[in-house]
């Protein structure tokens, strides 16, 4: 399913006109697609996230609660005044190359019917992009978190989303439940095993990348690959296949799990074996700064434009500097850096 994000602030500013009483109501389901707020709509009052909506569990690092601003409704229109004709536009549901929009997608991958999401830059294409792998979440967001997305779209590139199975709407085993029911045993084994689950899901990913590069609106040659917390361990186990991608940018990978010494090592193998550039980022106050201390100095190492860099501490919490870091509040500090290390290694600014 397609949706042009440019039309739906016109359609609530004509239920304003037209029928005053209702105009709330269009606003509020013009922002939401299946009870989430919809990126690059362009409403009177934006969402707002509140650090307590970011004290979650551990457990759930990156569920953190979305929470919506009340819309505010244009000021009344005298009923002696009659609304201009207004020329007929395009569907709601068709491309349109004058704004982003968004297309819930799905496709096979590793056994799977998977969904996702790519959000595109106005224009018509070819668009470099940005995959995004999710965290430990049980139901990321189908199209990604709305402000990393806008992130990377007002950067002229393609942002697409998918979620691994067992989450979301993809079916399958979720991968925390299967962590769980490995509990036993020693730590050295249950470790392994939890290295066994990444790889597993891995596969996932490599589906997706493949899907992806098939895409006629896409650049396949200028593709980059992001993810936080699980989404970082899964984008350096795929920087270490490769798999044609040009750049990786793992936040916070393992931070959450780094007392598990397997699956450290894992990663750094991953890393030493990356077949591209690397840039590592955490806020100071993450679970844990152990990627950037065992990770970073292997990165630094392979020489520009590869980079780890710790952050200042985004809020107060740990939930705050992992997540929260990683796709909202931490993305005016990392922004600079991670968008001048893609155009270093794309080869200079993408055209937006």
């Amino acid at each position: 399913m397609v949706r042009n994000l440019g039309l739906v602030s016109i359609a609530a500013t004509l239920a304003a006109i037209l029928i005053p009483g209702e105009s709330l109501a269009l606003q509020q389901s013009s922002t939401a697609v299946n009870g989430q707020p919809r990126w690059g709509h362009a409403p009177a009052a934006p969402a707002v996230r509140t650090p307590a909506t970011l004290a979650q569990s551990p457990a759930r690092a990156f569920a953190q609660a979305q929470v919506q601003a009340p819309a505010v409704m244009p000021p009344a229109v005298a009923p002696s005044v009659a609304p201009a004709p207004s020329a007929p536009g395009p569907s709601a549901s068709a491309p349109s190359a004058s704004a982003p929009s968004e297309e819930e997608v799905t496709f096979q991958s590793n056994g799977y019917t998977l969904a996702g999401c790519i959000v595109r830059p106005a224009g018509a294409g070819p668009f470099p992009a940005v995959i995004y792998n999710h965290g430990s979440e049980k139901d990321p967001r189908r199209c990604g978190p709305p402000e990393l997305a806008r992130a990377y779209v007002e950067h002229g590139y393609a942002f697409f989303a998918f979620q691994r199975h067992g989450h979301g709407q993809s079916p399958g085993d979720y991968i925390v439940d299967l962590e769980k029911r490995a509990g036993g045993g020693n730590p050295a084994a249950r470790g392994q095993r939890s290295v066994a689950l990444h790889e597993a899901y891995n596969r996932d990913v490599v589906g997706a990348v493949a899907w992806l590069m098939q895409r006629p609106e896409i650049d396949r040659r200028r593709v980059a690959m992001t993810g936080v917390s699980y989404g970082g361990i899964q984008t350096l186990l795929t920087a270490e296949k490769g798999l044609g991608i040009r750049a990786f940018i793992p936040f916070a990978p393992g931070a959450m799990s780094w007392a598990n010494q397997a699956l450290d090592q894992r990663l750094a193998q991953a890393v030493r074996n990356a077949k591209a550039p690397l840039f590592l980022a955490q806020a100071q106050n993450d679970f844990s700064l152990g990627p950037s201390q065992v990770l970073g100095p292997i990165i630094r190492a392979k020489g520009a434009p590869n980079d780890a860099k710790i952050y200042p501490p985004n809020g107060t919490t740990h939930e705050q500097g992992h997540g929260g870091f990683a796709v909202r509040g931490g993305i005016p500090a990392w922004g600079p850096d991670v968008f001048g290390f893609l155009d270093r290694v794309m080869g200079g600014k993408v055209a937006r």
